[in-house]
């Protein structure tokens, strides 16, 4: 199949630090080149991929310091993709919901993954207009606050079984926590967690510029007032398999409706067990007392991270590598893009090679 994956431009597919979209733009597009396919990713112009790149800026854009506002590069991506959309099979976006009103007209060709999160009230009535087009969630949870609409199907995510090391022992002694420092991911909560069960907590996480004064005034005066509480700052994915590896637990004490959490999966896949809130996909990603422990409370979680000490990594590293490889993920979309509307039944138009030019003859 002739397929086109549109990314975000905030971050390069792959990313180089943060950037849980991109990862998993990147994870589908290489392993759809494996299988045969012929694949085009717009993205930036920093991007690697054995896919052909189109360059729809030359920089991602939270990392290029003259960029102020997203909007009119992500018009101009979804621009460059409609001048192309007639070469594809099928385009499958990544980028929410800017590009409907335009690709509504063949949308039979289309899918749009919804990354983020659902529940905010204003979504409703744009999501109740354009309820034709064929999404795809990545929990089902995540549905929940939409009107009725198109869903085709739940596709978690996977990553290559590879791509993060198995570690049948934890070197480190510590309890993680990676992604972002706000208030939803209530990393306040983890060095609760850290300060009542005795362990020491390595937080590596990026700050964007609207959670700057949650940092300011919450996070950093607990992580001063906690002598076993060490901020590491943003790591990269090179750094990211001893982190998570050499960690006896992820905390993961969300205070929202998580759409997935990608980082779950990659704390499995080192054979890391996941504590977690029971909220938003959690209980779908999570296998409680196999992969993880999943709690309500953090007195839960306190008396959970003993229990996750003694955990089998190696049952851990086997739920991940029988729920969330990149080769299921992959295999779970390509079953989606050969059921869509429009893919390879319209009929196929193509130009007459003899005689009149602008004749057309019909292809069954």
């Amino acid at each position: 199949m002739k397929i086109a994956q549109i990314a975000p431009l905030a971050e390069s597919v792959p990313p180089r630090l943060y950037g849980g979209t991109e990862r998993i733009v990147s994870f589908l597009t290489e392993q759809l080149v494996l299988m045969g396919h012929e694949v085009t990713l717009f993205a930036s112009g920093d991007s690697q991929t054995a896919a052909e790149l189109c360059s729809c800026c030359d920089l991602a854009l939270r990392l290029n310091p003259s960029i102020k506002d997203h909007l009119p590069h992500l018009l101009l991506l979804i621009d460059q993709v409609a001048r192309r959309a007639d070469e594809f099979d099928v385009l499958h976006f990544h980028i929410d919901l800017l590009h409907f009103p335009l690709v509504r007209n063949w949308a039979g060709r289309t899918v749009t993954t919804l990354h983020g999160r659902l529940d905010l009230p204003e979504l409703v009535p744009f999501y109740r207009e354009f309820s034709d087009m064929p999404l795809v969630s990545i929990s089902d949870d995540q549905r929940r606050p939409l009107p009725p609409v198109n869903w085709v199907s739940t596709v978690y995510h996977g990553l290559p079984a590879d791509l993060l090391s198995y570690r049948s022992r934890p070197e480190g002694g510590y309890l993680a926590f990676l992604g972002r420092i706000s208030p939803e991911k209530r990393p306040d909560r983890a060095i609760e967690i850290a300060r009542c069960s005795g362990w020491p907590l390595k937080i590596a996480a990026k700050i964007d510029r609207v959670d700057q004064a949650y940092w300011n005034e919450v996070i950093n005066p607990m992580i001063q007032a906690n002598p076993n509480v060490e901020y590491v700052g943003e790591i990269s994915e090179l750094q990211k398999a001893d982190f998570l590896g050499d960690a006896m637990a992820l905390l993961f004490p969300i205070d929202w409706p998580e759409p997935f959490g990608l980082v779950m999966i990659e704390a499995m896949s080192c054979g890391t067990p996941v504590i977690a809130f029971r909220r938003g996909s959690v209980p779908e990603v999570v296998d409680h007392g196999r992969s993880g422990l999943i709690v309500d409370e953090t007195e839960q979680a306190v008396d959970a991270v003993g229990e996750a000490a003694i955990m089998s990594r190696a049952i851990v590293r086997s739920t991940f590598e029988e729920r969330f490889t990149v080769e299921r993920m992959a295999r779970e979309y390509v079953d989606i893009y050969q059921n869509l509307a429009s893919v390879r039944k319209a009929p196929v138009y193509f130009k007459e090679i003899a005689g009149d030019e602008t004749g057309l003859q019909v292809l069954a």
